[in-house]
């Protein structure tokens, strides 16, 4: 009886061993964000003076239902 645990617990380090190492090719496919690449989106998101001018002139534009009054 305790030489099947030893076994059974011989098997089940190695399927820890086996899965995690089929975990690691797996995920090091994967690509993580940089710093840089979350600045860029950051500084996108800011208003500046002239996208201030150009989305009110487009807000003064007519629409589709007043020009066909």
């Amino acid at each position: 009886m305790d030489q099947h645990l030893v076994w059974l617990l011989i098997l089940l380090v190695i399927g820890v061993v086996v899965s995690n190492l089929m975990v690691l090719k797996y995920t090091s496919k994967f690509k993580w964000p940089t710093n840089k690449d979350t600045n860029e989106d950051n500084s996108t998101d800011k208003k500046t003076p002239d996208n201030e001018t150009s989305s009110g002139a487009e807000n003064n534009k007519p629409s589709a239902s007043d020009r066909s009054q």
